[in-house]
């Protein structure tokens, strides 16, 4: 990974501006430009260019996408930042369609990316504890994953040909805090990733 782009996903709330996801986000820029990658950022709730982005998830060999989990999934603005930049680059440069033709309609769909060799990874923060996932006794989540909850983004990543790498997740940030531990995690995450 030399080359990475890094999107704070994080939409501000008067109870929630935003500090943790900045915190993290920051701390993997840092890391990274340590490990001596090219690093690039852009915050969803600021102003940004669809080409522009488009432009740098050409450019970037990794992204990781820094957000809380909002109502469930990511929130509202990053969500905005994928359906603009994603659909605006079905023109060719991020898929080629879904990969079917007109003159192929056999091909599987899905098939159609362009970004294969970069890969993706996702880092979240939540309310949620730890022990609300994989457990089928579990009232909510009734034994899914984080990784369930949100694999509509993973399936999107998969259209377009990126690969998953591992995520990280600082679970209950709101009611039972261990942020300096959470940070801690969150280095050794960033190692494992530069030298995967």
């Amino acid at each position: 990974m030399r080359k990475i782009l890094l999107v704070n996903g994080h939409q501000p709330f008067p109870s929630s501006p935003g500090r943790l996801n900045a915190t993290f986000t920051e701390r993997a820029r840092q890391a990274f430009l340590a490990g001596r990658a090219e690093v690039e950022s852009v915050a969803v709730a600021d102003a940004w260019d669809v080409e522009t982005q488009i432009g740098l998830q050409l450019w970037a060999d990794f992204v990781l996408y820094q957000f809380p989990l909002n109502s469930m999934g990511p929130p509202w603005s990053l969500k905005r930042y994928l359906d603009e930049v994603f659909t605006a680059g079905m023109d060719g440069r991020l898929a080629r369609g879904d990969g079917r033709t007109r003159s192929d309609p056999s091909r599987p769909y899905g098939s159609g990316g362009r970004m294969q060799g970069r890969s993706y990874a996702l880092s979240l923060t939540m309310n949620a504890p730890r022990g609300a996932f994989d457990d089928p006794d579990a009232p909510l989540f009734k034994g899914r994953s984080v990784d369930d909850l949100l694999a509509l983004l993973h399936i999107n990543f998969a259209f377009f040909g990126l690969a998953q790498r591992p995520g990280f997740v600082a679970h209950d940030v709101a009611k039972n805090s261990r942020i300096a531990a959470d940070l801690e995690r969150f280095d050794a995450y960033l190692a494992d990733l530069m030298t995967d």
